[in-house]
């Protein structure tokens, strides 16, 4: 018979040490009921309906929250697999510093349309964006939660550019492309451009002015 333990530790052992109720319902009945009683004890936190992970380092889950992305990360994951969840737009922008101040909302990007976005049980919207993920340029970052995939400051530049209203804080998604823009050499951001084959007018003049800041810095 399975235990409070071996939930426990299935759970841990998941992708960002986070699974969904729809796992762990076989390991046994009324587990609506103990999965209740983990979180009450704080062996566990229930990240969104249905959606529990495991406190790190032995955290007591009543006290503990992972920060946003981490939690939008972990989530996206649960539903559509390991490395099938992309940090992206306003959520990497955080994730490089870009955004200062947490926004309430964060972006991950999904392989598959028409998901609506997710209430965070500990306050917070996860917004889940169709993409194609093979075309992302990204790169595996440390999380809270374990290692996941986050867009390039190039990827989220061009992303937050493009699509600004993605997340539903376009003036955020502005000041966030305007700061990310100092991390962000103008050839890697061309290649993103490249790799999509469009840019609006926004990305053609930021375009235009990092190759005039670069030729000024070349003859200086």
């Amino acid at each position: 018979m399975v235990n409070d333990v071996d939930i426990v530790r299935m759970i841990e052992r998941a992708p960002l040490r986070t699974a969904r109720y729809v796992e762990l319902r076989e390991l046994g009945t009324n587990m609506w009921r103990t999965l209740d009683r983990l979180a009450d004890q704080g062996a566990v936190a229930r990240l969104a309906h249905g959606v529990y992970t495991v406190p790190p380092d032995g955290r007591d889950g009543r006290t503990w929250r992972p920060t946003l992305e981490a939690a939008g990360l972990a989530v996206a994951t649960a539903r559509f697999g390991n490395r099938n969840a992309v940090l992206m737009g306003l959520g990497a922008a955080r994730h490089w510093a870009a955004t200062p101040r947490a926004i309430g909302v964060t972006t991950v990007a999904v392989p598959e349309a028409g998901r609506p976005p997710v209430e965070l049980g500990g306050g917070g919207r996860v917004h889940l964006i169709p993409r194609d993920l093979d075309r992302l340029d990204a790169v595996l970052e440390t999380t809270e939660l374990g290692r996941a995939l986050v867009t390039t400051p190039a990827q989220t530049l061009y992303d937050l550019t493009m699509k600004p209203a993605q997340g539903g804080m376009p003036d955020e998604a502005a000041a966030a492309a305007r700061n990310l823009q100092g991390q962000v050499r103008g050839e890697d951001l061309q290649a993103v451009v490249d790799t999509f084959g469009r840019a609006n007018p926004a990305l053609r003049k930021m375009l235009k002015a990092m190759d005039e800041e670069a030729r000024h810095g070349a003859n200086g």
